[in-house]
């Protein structure tokens, strides 16, 4: 069971579209593939089409249940609409868990925890971490193999990179064996220098690290989330789901 983190801490670089819809192409794929939403905000539980459903009040349980010690993660993962791609959902609930955790013991391994203990077959864990370097982002990394880092083909796309890899330094104190597995580059536009020059920077910063495939800017992958779908069941012959059935094929070869 390969154990991958989508990480950034700037927002909207494709983050959570990219733990979506390279776990659907993973699974296409036939590998069994389990997202775990560890960002607040839920986008990749909606993004895949999970409704938090409510009983007397009380939300479904998701993994912030999970982190807190109430429940095992084979009592909250759910099925998605792919045959092999599974879901460990998250809801605003998770926003409290920081401050619930600050004074457990070992609250950085909760999530590798319960990935350890969880049964299931798996071929790949994705983990959707949220925009920050908090409790909940450095459980995503103790539990993680490897580091996915996508780069929005922008303005400042460097920055905040530093931060980044001196706290993925920081926590190979706790899990050695964690390394950088990949840099995508997103939302590239071929209609502008700038992204070519972007693209070209981050090369030259990271090398072979980068993937080859990069993910364009493309209207059908900014709207499948808002259908609870991915790019697979919304728009499969368009050039979003051409490029991350690419990119899937490519980490496939990595790992």
């Amino acid at each position: 069971m390969k154990k991958l983190v989508i990480i950034n801490q700037k927002g909207g670089v494709g983050k959570t579209t990219t733990a979506i819809n390279l776990g659907a192409a993973l699974s296409q794929k036939g590998k069994k593939v389990l997202l775990v939403d560890l960002d607040p905000q839920a986008n990749l539980s909606s993004g895949i089409g999970y409704t938090i459903s409510k009983k007397e009040d009380e939300e479904s349980p998701g993994i912030y249940d999970v982190l807190i010690g109430e429940k095992k993660l084979s009592d909250i993962f759910v099925t998605t609409s792919l045959k092999n791609l599974f879901l460990a959902p998250a809801s605003i609930s998770l926003a409290g868990a920081e401050i619930e955790m600050i004074n457990m013991l070992s609250r950085e391994t909760k999530l590798k925890t319960a990935l350890d203990n969880f049964k299931e077959s798996l071929d790949y864990v994705i983990i959707d971490s949220p925009p920050s370097l908090g409790i909940l982002t450095i459980n995503a990394l103790v539990a993680a193999d490897s580091v996915i880092i996508p780069i929005q083909c922008e303005y400042f796309a460097l920055e905040g990179l530093g931060k980044l890899l001196e706290t993925i330094r920081v926590v190979k104190g706790i899990n050695p064996g964690l390394e950088i597995g990949g840099v995508i580059l997103t939302m590239y536009d071929a209609r502008t220098k700038l992204s070519e020059q972007v693209a070209n920077d981050v090369r030259s910063h990271l090398g072979d690290k980068v993937f080859k495939t990069i993910i364009p800017r493309n209207v059908r992958l900014s709207e499948a989330p808002s259908h609870g779908k991915s790019i697979f069941d919304y728009d499969p012959t368009s050039q979003g789901a051409q490029k991350y059935e690419e990119l899937a094929t490519e980490l496939a070869n990595r790992f």
